[in-house]
């Protein structure tokens, strides 16, 4: 049962995400009955909404409610929307998850045949361009490239749609199948809401592309000229086989391991640091919840949200190590 074990393994972390979190979001300024009460609200009024929330009580009290509450599967209720934590995470995430693996998809798909070109011909054109990509990737923060996509193409250009969300004040979202605007929209065969969930999906995504396909250019090319420098690739080229199977089949598969640990990486960073993107294009993702429910000191939904992003962190190792063993035989899961 080596998948039952990787899962107990990482128990320890999630009760240390669990723990640090609680005293965290105790630790920030402010006081949501302070918040809530109003700026003309008396003493008095402060101190019952303290009390009817609880936080008058000690910080041990306060945690063994949170983790009785938690072993039920109730994250709590926002004070700010009355709504249950775990049902307005539930109706975010696919927010979140369609804008990160359409930023993920466009990513590897630019940096993967880069970062093997700028390999195969090192100090060419290509070569110089992948260094140049790379680098800009690295150094510009997300939301500057998304406010200067929009100055761009929506200010300047006026090719791409006002940053309103997930679609336009024009259309209705699509039935609900799996909660990806593009996926419904197909399903229903909507094809005026998928061209306008595709058009305000294309910026912030493309914004999240360019931060994330640095890292995957750059491993991409390291590993691809470790790979072609190999005795293996020597021998094979040496045998007559042909460049594109020694390329593709031996070069890009012993190759593409640490590409795959990048990737998760990458991947589980873009899905909980995209708070910034879905702020500039007013995004309904799990990024703007968490930081309203911070602006406001909402624990709960902060606490969801780093729980969450704290399983799902968890659940993406795991299917890497899967990934390992389909790509690599000789990497064993019980090792």
């Amino acid at each position: 049962m080596p998948v039952l074990r990787r899962l107990l393994i990482a128990l320890p972390s999630v009760m240390g995400v669990i723990v640090v979190t609680f005293l965290l979001t105790r630790a920030l300024p402010g006081d949501p009955a302070i918040y809530f009460a109003g700026p003309a609200a008396t003493q008095q009024a402060i101190a019952e909404i303290r009390h009817a929330m609880g936080f008058d009580r000690s910080l041990p009290a306060q945690f063994v409610d949170y983790v009785r509450h938690l072993s039920r599967g109730d994250l709590g209720t926002s004070l700010t929307t009355g709504q249950p934590v775990l049902s307005e995470l539930a109706a975010r995430l696919p927010a979140s998850a369609e804008l990160t693996l359409t930023a993920l998809v466009l990513s590897v798909g630019i940096a993967l045949p880069l970062g093997i070109v700028a390999a195969l011909r090192p100090g060419s054109p290509v070569d110089h361009v992948c260094r140049i990509i790379t680098t800009a990737g690295v150094s510009l923060p997300t939301f500057f490239t998304g406010l200067l996509l929009v100055y761009l193409f929506y200010y300047l250009a006026g090719v791409a749609p006002a940053p309103l969300g997930r679609l336009d004040t024009f259309s209705t979202p699509p039935p609900h199948y799996s909660g990806f605007y593009l996926v419904d929209s197909l399903i229903a065969g909507d094809f005026v809401t998928f061209r306008a969930a595709l058009g305000q999906l294309l910026l912030p995504s493309a914004t999240m592309a360019i931060f994330s396909l640095a890292p995957l250019a750059r491993i991409t090319r390291a590993s691809m000229l470790a790979a072609l420098g190999s005795e293996f690739i020597r021998t094979a080229r040496a045998s007559g086989l042909g460049r594109r199977r020694v390329v593709c089949v031996y070069a890009l598969r012993n190759a593409l391991l640490p590409v795959i640990t990048t990737l998760g990486m990458v991947f589980s960073f873009m899905l909980g640091a995209n708070v910034l993107v879905e702020k500039v294009f007013a995004w309904p993702g799990l990024g703007s919840y968490a930081v309203d429910a911070l602006i406001a000191s909402d624990y709960a939904p902060v606490q969801g949200f780093v729980l969450a992003m704290a399983l799902l962190y968890v659940m993406l190792n795991l299917m890497i190590d899967l990934i390992y063993c389909l790509l690599d035989p000789r990497v064993r899961l019980d090792a």
